[in-house]
């Protein structure tokens, strides 16, 4: 059984883009949620549609779901942490990570001193 993490936003695409620093976790088991399929599949979109819908049908069953408790939880987080630039989807995956036990994986500076957190540049 491979290591399971969660992929925020950053992770997927730098995994898509074929980055040396995240080919080690192309083997890993991935959850995700459907608001950062979002944020990836508009990203790819204003690139290319087909690209757009081909990563949707990719990574679609890879998503988790979450609680009312999650969002409370996230926005807990946000709040506490209002000084950083942290975005609801990432509150929310991060969130999620901790529920479903697994480590949050992300490039993002924001996250890198946090609790459960795999910072890859």
């Amino acid at each position: 059984m491979n290591e399971v993490y969660f992929f925020d936003s950053y992770a997927i695409i730098e995994v898509l883009r074929g980055s040396k620093s995240y080919r080690r976790y192309l083997k890993a088991d991935i959850i995700t949620s459907q608001l950062n399929l979002f944020e990836v599949y508009y990203a790819i979109l204003k690139q290319s549609k087909k690209h757009a819908e081909e990563f949707i049908k990719l990574y679609e069953g890879y998503t988790v779901p979450y609680t009312t408790q999650t969002i409370k939880t996230a926005a807990q987080l946000k709040l506490a942490l209002k000084n950083r630039k942290l975005s609801m989807a990432d509150c929310i995956g991060y969130v999620l990570a901790l529920e479903y036990r697994t480590k949050f994986l992300t490039g993002d500076k924001e996250f890198q001193d946090l609790e459960n957190v795999e910072y890859v540049k």
